[in-house]
């Protein structure tokens, strides 16, 4: 069977007999302790260990059909001493047009280890770069220095240029926070004058309460706030306003000026029942609209850098998409920890406790088989997997973020069982698939 699938009926690539894309995680461990990493969550269970040759080696039979291999998860792949085996056995083995690629805080990342990786067939690297401001960089990447940063961006520039290498990719990683933002401009300018070819821009997951305000995302869909924004110019226009509502609603006796409001609420929510949208008024009527603008105000300049500077830029959401995608299962994402064991995607990969949506859940990995055991490609194609994979591109499951009555009992427990639809798949409460998140894949 081709990459491409068939020519008439191309099949999706999240059912194909074999993965596309494999996520391996050489290592746990790490140099850093940032704020935003899952290893700071409440209950967080990693263990720390590093992947064996015998256990990528088990890989083996997946890599003639894959189009990419991302060589990290949790830790920082650079700690590996037998990181370049890996890639040459793997660029041995992949398609002639398939890449290799990881990110990394690129603290090791000097001239030799950028020389070995290069030789031994490394194709993209990833760069964390949240701020080319001493102070907030130390802050944010948990007492990194930028000037570690630097000497990596040159260790990259000159193996290049020793090589002759015009094709290997250099990019950066910006985690956006209320604190960073501004710089988001600048950092993508510094970056492209330093080598840089791409910069992936992601909202950081809040893994304690403390932090789920700490973010620059809002957890309404896109369609929500469109029509809450449509309907508030309404209100406008007929010499009303909407905000006042959550405080009216509980009042027993109201003013005429007041049941307007009230009756125009109740048409945005009919207007919202017909269109298909989910409404979550409590977070609509909190919204920070000069946020907001704010935020729109620094991606819109972002892009304006990045075209002058020729940069390839992907930006996440400001607003959560209503039409999800799950990008790890429709591009054929299959992840691998350490250990061997197999997991759909990052949503899913570790046990963990977060705040995305603003209130606690507890995140249960989901493991499918282990390749010290059983075949890789049995495991892919083992009738639990392929079932799961199949119901997540269905979409045929709830809209936590946007729904009112969250959290429920469903979602806000140790134990996930099935969630208002009656599935299995706890893909109703991830973020991911909404376009907030974002990673090199």
């Amino acid at each position: 069977m081709s990459l491409s699938g068939n020519a008439t009926s191309p099949e999706p690539r999240a059912l194909r007999r074999h993965p596309t894309k494999l996520f391996v995680e050489t290592t746990t461990r790490c140099n850093l302790s940032c704020a935003m990493c899952v290893k700071q969550a409440e209950g967080c269970g990693i263990c720390e260990g590093d992947l064996a040759p015998a256990t990528f080696a088990a890989l083996e039979p997946a890599l003639p059909t894959i189009e990419a291999l991302i060589l990290n998860g949790i830790g920082e792949p650079l700690l590996h001493s037998g990181l370049e085996s890996f890639i040459t056995r793997a660029k041995a083995l992949m398609p002639e047009d398939s890449w290799v690629g990881f990110q990394s805080n690129g603290l090791l990342l000097n001239e030799a280890r950028a020389r070995s990786l290069m030789g031994a067939g490394l194709d993209k690297i990833c760069l964390s770069l949240d701020s080319v401001s001493p102070g907030t960089y130390q802050r944010i990447r948990g007492g990194g220095q930028l000037l570690a940063i630097e000497r990596a961006f040159a260790a990259i520039a000159k193996a290049k240029a020793e090589r002759g290498d015009s094709a290997f990719q250099l990019g950066i990683e910006f985690v956006i926070l209320p604190s960073n933002m501004q710089e988001l401009p600048a950092v993508l300018t510094w970056a492209a004058e330093h080598g840089a070819a791409f910069a992936i821009v992601t909202h950081a997951l809040p893994y304690v309460e403390a932090g789920s305000t700490d973010v620059t995302y809002e957890t309404c869909s896109a369609d929500a706030v469109a029509l809450f924004r449509k309907w508030q110019n309404t209100a406008v226009a007929e010499g009303a306003d909407l905000f006042p509502y959550p405080r009216i609603i509980w009042k027993y006796s109201k003013s005429d000026a007041e049941q307007k409001v009230i009756g125009l609420v109740e048409r945005m929510k009919a207007d919202a029942e017909q269109n298909g949208i989910y409404l979550d008024l409590k977070k609509l009527f909190a919204l920070d609209l000069a946020h907001i603008e704010r935020t729109a105000q620094v991606f819109a300049l972002a892009r304006r850098a990045a075209e002058d500077c020729g940069i390839d830029l992907r930006l996440p959401e400001l607003f959560l998409k209503e039409a999800r995608h799950c990008d790890f299962v429709e591009e054929g994402g299959m992840f691998v920890s350490w250990d061997g064991t197999i997991f759909p995607c990052y949503f899913l990969w570790h046990h963990y406790q977060c705040y995305a949506s603003g209130w606690r859940q507890t995140v249960k990995s989901r493991a499918f088989g282990n390749v010290t055991v059983e075949n890789v490609l049995d495991i892919w194609n083992s009738e639990a997997f392929h079932a799961f994979r199949s119901h997540v591109v269905g979409y045929n499951y709830p809209y936590c973020a946007s729904c009112s009555l969250a959290p429920c009992d469903y979602i806000q427990t140790e134990a996930f069982e099935q969630d208002c639809h009656i599935n299995t798949e706890p893909c109703g409460s991830c973020l991911w698939c909404t376009g907030i998140f974002q990673c090199l894949r």
